[in-house]
């Protein structure tokens, strides 16, 4: 990518409009809008999303989740981010492969930093695993600020394959 090129992409994504905001049962058909996208899945625990009933399904786990959050462009959900523990918190998150590469991501998880340690009481640590093929996802935590601990060998099953994970993790004095 030339100068001039990479110039313009930087200045249009300084215009996107990106906001956190908690889930709506009126989100359904822009949360199956990505979920249903194979090539985000490919990245993703779950699989594939193929009806709106497997959104509907998580009526009983998404709405409730006490920092589950919409991740929405100009207030649209594009994804998602949750967190589970108790000093400590893990950042994951999709976006609908039709939107990587324009920044999104990256001021989502600014906003996350920016507000889940004052929300979250006790929050130490924010850490996310990203698989070791996932390069997007990790240029987007390191952007961030987020910091490189290491690889874990043989972490975790992803799709029925025994994956390495990377470990990245901000901690509250780093805000």
């Amino acid at each position: 990518m030339d100068e001039q090129t990479s110039e313009r992409r930087n200045q249009s994504h300084q215009f996107l409009e990106v906001t956190l905001r908690e889930f709506e049962l009126t989100d359904v058909d822009d949360f199956f809008a990505w979920a249903a996208d194979d090539q985000l899945s490919v990245w993703s625990r779950q699989d594939t999303f193929t009806s709106k009933k497997d959104v509907l399904a998580l009526e009983k786990t998404v709405l409730p989740h006490p920092w589950m959050r919409a991740i929405c462009l100009e207030g649209r959900p594009v994804t998602r981010c949750t967190d589970e523990h108790q000093c400590r918190a893990e950042l994951g998150y999709l976006l609908a492969s039709q939107y990587w590469g324009r920044g999104i991501m990256t001021k989502a998880v600014k906003l996350v930093l920016g507000t889940i340690f004052g929300d979250m009481e006790g929050l130490e640590r924010l850490e996310a695993l990203v698989l070791v093929q996932n390069v997007g996802s990790q240029r987007v935590l390191e952007k961030a600020g987020f910091t490189k601990e290491g690889i874990l060998k043989k972490y975790m099953i992803h799709k029925g394959k025994i994956s390495d994970m990377v470990m990245y993790s901000f901690i509250s004095a780093d805000n």
